[in-house]
């Protein structure tokens, strides 16, 4: 048997001869595996008779040298169950119900109205086939839109004009011009934004459009014929100032209330001219039932040296072209005489300050009641947003909805009864003119505006 050393010598040279032998076959080796170079070249084994620690050690470490190494992501058995019952599919979104959008009327943007409103004139007296004004019923109207259906809302000159500027209904002593001027008691605010009680001078709490606009920083005036003082009443004067105590005790009044002189000096640039221009012709020019003079006309053809004098003015004014509204009516129809006229439309309030027999319209079908208001006075209108000699006969309105219309346009909150629900407001109909043509090169359009910001009512019917 060999010695030791002579096997250790052995081994050594098939070692050394296997190294040879992979350095040789390097490149087939890449090509062809480990495996595949060990069978080509077997290394001679040692005798089985006497085996050795050392040779059978080293065989070893060769052959686990292919042995493949597991993946590192286990893998994860399927479960039968999964794939013959797949799992239910989400079910879709419900589809969200379509949105209502409220609905946007279209407003012309007015910035400055010219409110004129004359004595006691019906509307045939002032602008139907009998009228004795050819200026106001012929000329005036040729150049802008009549509202034929347009009504007082009560019975009084000066009553029908505070409804104009606040929303408030007469007491008994408005009803009559208010002879005795004193305050109104208690005075107290009802639920639907009525003053109660007896009196002439609204309290400061009372809303009017005058006190709405200054609260907005816009501006207006009172333009007043033959004005002695200002904020201050005089005898038969309709000089709306005086009759609401936020107006009358404001700080800036005799800025407010002016005489009529300075209407042509504020006329000359938009800047001085304000927003509202209330304008009070005095007992001569009203029109009137009574003459101021002997031998001086009355009625409609009284206001046609006033009108003439006025109107052209503010035509001719920066502020008319660049957004301006002239509305022309009376206070209301004549209450006495052979026709007396005390039709009322669109609402029909039961005046708190009156009593009821006083005030409950007769009941008939339709917008238009016999009593419990003013009569048919009708409403001129003249801008460049509407279209010039047009009649508008298919609208209801009065003075309160001439109110609620003015706060759409200047985007106030409507006082008093100007807030009903039952009013029209003046929409498309009414400003009829194409956008194109209200004022050529000053303005582009007009504006699109939602009814709910425009037109927050109360719930008072």
């Amino acid at each position: 048997m060999p010695s030791p050393w002579a096997a250790a010598v052995a081994v050594m040279g098939m070692l050394t001869l296997g190294v040879m032998l992979g350095s040789a076959t390097s490149q087939v080796a890449q090509s062809a595996g480990l495996t595949s170079i060990i069978l080509e070249e077997p290394a001679a084994a040692p005798p089985e008779e006497e085996p050795t620690e050392t040779a059978t050690a080293e065989p070893t470490v060769a052959a686990e040298v292919p042995t493949a190494i597991p993946s590192a992501v286990p893998s994860v058995p399927l479960i039968p169950e999964a794939i013959e019952e797949p799992l239910p599919e989400a079910p879709p979104e419900p589809t969200p119900p379509p949105e209502f959008f409220e609905e946007e009327e279209t407003l012309p943007p007015v910035k400055h109205v010219f409110l004129i409103v004359l004595g006691e004139n019906s509307f045939e007296e002032a602008f139907g086939a009998t009228a004795t004004a050819p200026y106001l019923a012929q000329t005036l109207a040729a150049k802008g839109e009549l509202l034929s259906n347009y009504y007082a809302v009560t019975k009084g000159k000066l009553a029908n004009q505070i409804a104009l500027l606040s929303g408030q209904g007469p007491t008994a002593e408005t009803a009559l011009d208010c002879p005795n001027y004193t305050d109104i008691a208690p005075g107290t605010l009802s639920l639907t934004g009525q003053v109660e009680g007896s009196g002439c001078v609204y309290p400061k709490e009372t809303p009017t459009l005058p006190g709405l606009l200054a609260e907005k920083e816009l501006t207006w005036k009172a333009y007043v014929e033959d004005l002695t003082a200002p904020c201050a009443r005089a005898e038969g004067s309709l000089d709306p100032v005086v009759y609401f105590r936020a107006l009358l005790d404001e700080p800036k009044c005799a800025e407010h209330d002016v005489s009529l002189e300075q209407l042509a000096p504020d006329l000359k640039t938009a800047i001085k001219t304000p927003s509202l221009s209330y304008i009070v012709p005095n007992d001569c020019h009203d029109g009137g039932e009574e003459p101021c003079e002997a031998g001086k006309p009355i009625g409609a053809q009284a206001s046609e040296e006033f009108l003439q004098r006025v109107v052209p003015a503010i035509e001719a004014s920066p502020a008319y072209k660049e957004g301006g509204l002239i509305a022309i009516t009376s206070a209301q129809a004549r209450q006495t005489g052979p026709t007396p006229d005390a039709s009322s439309c669109c609402i029909a309030p039961q005046y708190p300050n009156l009593p009821a027999e006083a005030t409950a319209p007769e009941t008939t079908a339709g917008p238009v009641k016999p009593s419990g208001g003013g009569g048919r006075v009708g409403l001129l209108l003249i801008s460049p947003f509407v279209a010039p000699g047009s009649v508008n006969e298919s609208g209801y309105y009065n003075h309160y909805s001439l109110l609620l219309s003015l706060s759409e346009l200047f985007e106030l909150e409507p006082p008093g009864y100007a807030s009903e629900i039952a009013l029209t407001p003046f929409d498309a109909s009414v400003y009829n003119a194409e956008s194109t043509e209200a004022a050529p090169g000053v303005i582009s359009g007009f504006l699109k505006r939602s009814k709910a910001g425009l037109r927050p009512r109360s719930a008072a019917g």
